[in-house]
């Protein structure tokens, strides 16, 4: 039997009414995936976490994972081949381990493509995240 979609979970199956928190749809989403993307967004997740503990969770267009700290420090979209992070203000982010491997051409963002089995760089990612916090934190002075 297929998962169903999350259009059809998108509210509380204890008080209907109640919408899920946008946490709660995120949780939805890794659990639906199953497999590891699931995990990876998972995993990335809880590295953001980690690293911007008053970080909060968003559930943006129609069904994208959104990490915020005085405005968004990265998407988190998950593709058949691959889990997106993209970082809205990345171009302007020290990447001295070179993390970054998509959307490099534009002024803006810039964002890390994982695929299935590929080995993160805990640290670098974390230094990124950390780096995005503190931009918009220094951009809302």
């Amino acid at each position: 039997m297929a998962a169903p979609s999350l259009t059809a979970m998108s509210t509380n199956t204890e008080n209907p009414e109640t919408p899920l928190s946008p946490s709660q749809l995120i949780d939805q989403r890794i659990a639906e995936l199953g497999d590891w993307r699931g995990a990876t967004l998972a995993d990335v997740r809880a590295l953001i976490k980690k690293a911007v503990p008053d970080v909060v969770e968003e559930w943006k267009w129609r069904g994208v994972p959104t990490w915020y700290s005085n405005g968004i420090i990265c998407t988190g979209e998950t593709y058949k081949a691959v889990v997106k992070l993209t970082f809205a203000k990345g171009a302007s982010l020290p990447d001295p381990s070179h993390v970054f491997n998509s959307s490099l051409e534009g002024n803006v963002r810039r964002a890390i493509d994982i695929r299935e089995n590929e080995k993160l760089n805990i640290r670098a990612l974390t230094a990124l995240v950390k780096a995005a916090a503190a931009l918009n934190a220094e951009k809302k002075k």
